[in-house]
């Protein structure tokens, strides 16, 4: 029999506990988890696909998985899933998504946080899973997930995860609901810088912000336009870094590293409908404008590149799995194929294009997980 090792699933799940007990193990924990990867990779979207597509694939999978009782089950699937502790399977996203990070180029340094809801993944009188995650602007990838526990909220579940991350020399954007003097402290603990978004949440100091743009005139000011899909978009960064402004806004010193605040005034024109809007910031960067203007406009990537991406191409927002923690653990498994495919050199379609690809080419998907065959 030919062996198509798998090393970086084993290396990277290799601390998963299996939740089931031994008389109803009939089937290897890190074989579930490899071919739950790979029918996500191939188009599979629910257990029962999951479990067709290796029933369909199971003479060829047993070129490198022993499987000496066939494929699991979809109820097996299921029920594994449900009980896998997320955090540990977030672990293994952290650990794969440094893997693919070592190799891909380096970049400009922005990491965005933000969280996003499986709208379908829950149960009667239920909040859906809420999970918040970690994503490069420059690489493109997912960098780490943690799942937002029933009973609160995305300001506890931020901390978690950027603990699991690397932020030297990074500069960490997050929307309001981060907008926190901890998290702050934290990111620069870790050896970042932050931006972060300052609303309503923060009433007052929003409003001081404001007043500090129309009574002192700004250090720097940069603007870009945008032009395509039958709109335009203007966007101006004005920043403010006097010290004297500074330490009005933050007199005592609440804003661990705070060096400048940050004006952004956006207006979108399609056809003669014009759409102004301003937003206001908080940073620990210099007031240099271009490069506070790059780290705001390098935000919203989470919502074009991972939650739009899940949403169309992977139909997350439709996902019905619901019981215990599957939809936060089947959440990994498509950010792990997202990270796969994005850093494909050879991929010239799009992410569903590239799955559907995964599901025809069985060297093709094999190539994505990073396997070298041997006969």
């Amino acid at each position: 029999m030919s062996s198509f090792p798998v090393p970086r699933i084993a290396d990277c799940f290799r601390d998963l506990d299996d939740p089931r007990i031994d008389r109803t193990k009939r089937h290897q924990l890190l074989d579930i988890v490899t071919i739950a990867l790979c029918a996500v990779l191939a188009g599979a979207e629910s257990w029962v696909e999951v479990e067709q597509w290796g029933v369909i694939k199971l003479s060829w999978v047993r070129t490198w998985l022993e499987l000496p009782h066939g494929i699991p089950a979809h109820d097996t699937f299921g029920r594994v899933f449900s009980r896998l502790d997320p955090v540990q399977l977030e672990q293994g996203l952290v650990r794969w998504a440094r893997l693919l990070a070592t190799e891909a180029a380096s970049g400009d340094g922005v990491v965005a946080i933000d969280g996003k809801s499986v709208r379908a993944a829950r149960e009667p009188g239920q909040r859906a899973a809420h999970l918040v995650s970690a994503w490069a602007s420059a690489s493109q990838l997912v960098l780490g997930q943690v799942t937002v526990d029933g009973k609160s909220n995305e300001i506890t579940a931020i901390p978690r995860l950027l603990a699991q991350l690397d932020l030297t020399d990074q500069v960490v954007t997050i929307d309001a609901m981060g907008c926190q003097t901890a998290i702050a402290a934290q990111i620069l603990a870790q050896g970042g810088d932050y931006v972060l978004a300052l609303k309503e949440n923060q009433a007052a100091l929003l409003r001081e912000v404001m007043d500090s743009f129309v009574l002192a005139a700004p250090r720097d000011t940069t603007t870009t336009w945008e032009k395509g899909h039958g709109r335009r978009e203007t966007r101006t960064c004005h920043t403010i870094d006097d010290a004297a402004v500074i330490a009005w806004l933050n007199p005592e010193n609440a804003w661990p590293g705070l060096r400048s605040i940050a004006e952004v005034v956006g207006t979108r024109q399609i056809g003669s409908e014009r759409v102004c809007h301003i937003r206001y910031y908080l940073s620990s960067l210099p007031g240099d404008a271009k490069r506070i203007a790059h780290a705001v406009r390098s935000h919203w990537g989470i919502e074009n590149q991972v939650h739009w991406v899940l949403d169309v191409a992977f139909r997350e927002d439709a996902s019905r799995a619901r019981v215990g923690h599957a939809a936060a653990n089947l959440a990994v498994l498509r950010k792990l194929v997202l990270n796969l495919l994005r850093t494909d050199p050879t991929r010239r379609v799009g992410i569903k294009a590239s799955r559907l690809k995964a599901g025809w080419d069985d060297t093709y998907l094999l190539s994505i997980l990073g396997v070298t065959t041997r006969q």
